[in-house]
């Protein structure tokens, strides 16, 4: 079915609705001690994968034959669409950390992360961020936003000239909207910016993408806009492109209050206790390093305040057919900490360009639609789900670097886990 016609006269804003909050505070989670674990054992053995594959399937009813080499890619048909020029599949070993409980509006559970790297520490340092969030309770996980952006833009002989055509633009809205529905089933046209510079204008189309992560979709629905405003409009400019690359698209940009794909916030209070066993040091050190880091992102103009959510990201987009690219833009983020009242330490991160589909793109193909499935991600109304899960490990993932580098142990680590 078509999607209905949406006004886009309305401003942008983060809300949470009243569902959303049901659904929040009526969340039980597993007791701790009821959650299985990943076998850690033997990490560089075949008995050691075995153990974590036998898991994987007893325990989570998975099936990784692509993932364990048993089975191995050969329908070269389906490569149409996203690939050209193939010789063969570039083999990244991926682990799996977990669970990783969350309590969001879209994920709920706990939940076994596949992430693909060549990085030694990154699975352990995560998969030990995810411990301590589970020992201390559940990660909070909201959406926001959503939004995908494609900005054309116009060159025009001099601003009158601009200024009539933005007044043309501004009065046809409604039917920019039409154009999209009868261009695709999923993309809702919710938002039209106008950026004007001298005799050049910036036309900003945000939408919603279903469950895919859109990019090709919007330029689609753009590139249809556009066509039709130049072949009605009474104003011709004097050169047009489908994308002035405002957008941020695959880049780092200052979108931190803004949104790109999904924005997601996320929280835990890390007990006093669970610091000090799991993370090996204090909250007072754990909160005096992310003072440290902030101040060193700050001072190096830094897009955002954060450690390593690039490695999250990387890692866990090769190993679920996401958009590798966008690791640029996806990683912005700002990481929070402090103490409360309770001597325990509030942990939060928000992060506004969140592009990821469940759906389409990647997602299909062998390992990659089976590490979707090993976190109930694969498949239409599950991006949302995906998008949370992301910035939860992104969560864990900075409480555990910079708890290594408050205790003196980030060296180590990597000496004898690295290469």
């Amino acid at each position: 079915m078509k999607n209905p016609l949406i006004i886009i006269s309305y401003g942008k804003y983060d809300f949470i609705n009243s569902l959303a909050i049901e659904k929040l505070e009526s969340y039980h989670p597993q007791s701790n001690l009821e959650l299985e674990k990943v076998p850690i054992q033997d990490p560089y053995s075949k008995n050691g994968q075995e153990l974590r594959l036998n898991f994987i399937r007893q325990h989570l009813k998975s099936n990784v034959d692509y993932l364990s080499g048993e089975k191995t890619f050969n329908d070269n048909q389906s490569l149409k669409g996203n690939i050209e020029n193939y010789i063969g599949m570039s083999q990244i070993p991926t682990g799996i950390i977990g669970p990783l409980l969350i309590n969001g509006s879209s994920a709920q559970g706990p939940f076994y992360v596949p992430l693909a790297t060549t990085e030694g520490a990154l699975i352990a340092s995560y998969n030990r961020g995810a411990k301590a969030c589970r020992e201390s309770g559940t990660i909070t996980a909201i959406t926001l936003q959503e939004g995908v952006q494609r900005t054309p833009t116009f060159k025009f002989k001099n601003l009158i000239d601009l200024a009539k055509f933005v007044a043309w633009v501004s009065e046809n809205k409604e039917i920019f909207s039409i154009l999209t529905r009868e261009t695709s089933n999923y993309a809702v046209l919710n938002d039209l910016g106008i950026s004007i510079e001298g005799n050049i204008l910036i036309l900003k189309f945000e939408y919603t993408s279903g469950d895919a992560s859109g990019q090709n979709m919007v330029t689609i629905c753009t590139d249809k806009i556009c066509k039709y405003i130049l072949s009605n409009c009474p104003i011709e400019p004097v050169y047009w492109t489908i994308e002035g690359n405002t957008s941020g698209d695959k880049k780092v940009t200052p979108l931190t209050t803004k949104v790109r794909g999904k924005k997601v916030t996320a929280e835990i209070t890390l007990k006093r206790d669970v610091i000090e066993s799991v993370l090996k040091t204090t909250a007072e050190l754990l909160c005096q390093q992310w003072k440290i880091s902030s101040s060193g992102c700050l001072k190096v103009g830094a897009s955002g305040i954060a450690t390593q959510t690039a490695n999250a990201l990387a890692a866990l987009f090769i190993a679920c057919g996401q958009d590798v690219a966008c690791t640029g833009e996806a990683a912005t983020a700002i990481t929070r900490m402090e103490i409360d009242e309770n001597n325990d330490l509030y942990c939060a991160i928000t992060m506004s360009n969140i592009i990821v589909g469940t759906v389409g793109g990647g997602t299909s193909f062998p390992t990659q639609k089976e590490c979707l499935e090993l976190m109930d991600c694969y498949g239409p109304g599950k991006s949302g789900k995906l998008a949370e899960i992301a910035v939860a490990v992104c969560l864990a993932g900075e409480i555990s670097i910079l708890s290594a580098m408050s205790s003196g142990h980030f060296t180590s680590a990597h000496q004898t886990l690295g290469r």
